[in-house]
């Protein structure tokens, strides 16, 4: 390309405070043209206004030198940083078990087909839905999607407006005013259980509330789930039972069953329902001759289980529809908020609810 006297400013060194990074001017000189055709040619603007042959040098420059576009400084020109942040509170992204966390993973994928970045991002125990929108609103995205506990209110909403965030995106619970939402029904889950254990002659149900932090929000709602459906059958008995996911509670919980007088589970989700299932079986309970056990996200390894394992399915969006809409909340940001997609929920039923015989 052009003489050495073009990597000026590349690959340099402050003296205590490591190398100097290459800039675009470091880039426009090494490829001999202007800094406004490097901005063409990395900002994806260069059709009909830069010669093929010109886009590949300025590529070929910037490779070379390892020049990569300041985020900071594109988000301060056009108001966004092409975030996608994804918010969930810090201290529960651990509890959310494998349905979660392969969504996340799916989803940033398939955000990246439409040129975003998801980022996960975790609110802080304790913040005030405004001061965690605040540090979100910092990094100047273009979307926020709101996973299940993560702080979102009107006021907050706004906020991220005003920022410059074009799509505020509450994903599990009803959506804030001005937010737009996908909704996730924990209480259905519990209702479809309690419906199918009911329907195979149990009354006397347990419903596990784990002990967690976090949890909460989707245990509280699927327990409400099977009491409203329990009350509609007459003799039904329902009772929560706190379980840690630790072997030594499952155990604990499983020696004092039988004076719990329970012939049926919801144990919250699949593992802590193989957790549980196992804890019975050691200490002599037969399933489900004993106890009939359901769990929920139809987990692949509650079907290795022997005997195996009746879940409840949830039926999330894709998360290829989720990116499709995200990235067309972006692009239209005057899309009036709405409930855009609501998950289902359906039983899977195996061998740990068969009906008791006779």
């Amino acid at each position: 390309m052009n003489d050495s006297s073009g990597r000026e400013g590349a690959g340099t060194e402050r003296e205590g405070a490591g190398p100097v990074p290459p800039t675009s001017t470091s880039v426009a000189r090494y490829a001999g043209v202007s800094r406004a055709t490097v901005s063409y040619v990395l900002n994806g603007l260069a059709a009909g206004r830069v010669s093929p042959a010109t886009q590949e040098k300025v590529r070929e420059a910037a490779e070379e030198l390892g020049y990569v576009p300041h985020a900071a400084a594109r988000s301060l020109r056009s108001g966004s940083s092409g975030l996608v942040l994804i918010a969930v509170p810090a201290d529960t992204v651990p509890a959310f078990g494998p349905l979660f966390t392969g969504f996340i993973a799916a989803f940033q994928a398939e955000l990246q087909a439409y040129g975003h970045t998801g980022v996960l991002h975790g609110a802080s125990a304790g913040d005030t839905p405004q001061a965690a929108v605040r540090a979100w609103a910092e990094l100047r995205p273009a979307a926020v999607i709101a996973m299940i506990g993560a702080p979102l209110d009107e006021a907050s909403v706004e906020i991220l407006k005003r920022s410059g965030t074009s799509a505020v995106v509450s994903y599990g619970p009803p959506p804030a005013p001005g937010a737009h939402g996908i909704a996730m029904d924990q209480e259905e889950v519990g209702a479809v259980a309690a419906a199918h254990l009911l329907a195979g002659g149990r009354r006397d149900i347990g419903v596990v509330v784990p002990v967690e932090h976090g949890l909460g929000l989707f245990s509280e709602p699927r327990l409400k789930g099977v009491r409203a459906v329990a009350a509609t059958c007459p003799g039904a008995r329902v009772e929560p039972v706190g379980l840690a996911y630790t072997e030594e509670s499952a155990a604990e919980l499983a020696a004092r069953w039988r004076d719990l007088g329970l012939d049926a589970v919801f144990a919250y989700n699949d593992e802590y329902a193989m957790l549980l299932m196992r804890a019975l079986q050691d200490s002599g309970i037969d399933i489900p001759g004993d106890v009939a056990v359901v769990g929920a996200d139809d987990l692949l390894l509650g079907r290795l289980l022997r005997p195996t394992l009746t879940s409840v399915r949830i039926e999330l969006p894709p998360p290829a529809d989720v990116a499709a809409l995200v990235d067309r909340l972006i692009r239209e940001p005057e899309t009036p908020p709405a409930v855009h997609r609501r998950s289902t929920a359906h039983i899977e039923a195996r061998e740990s609810s068969r009906r008791p015989a006779g």
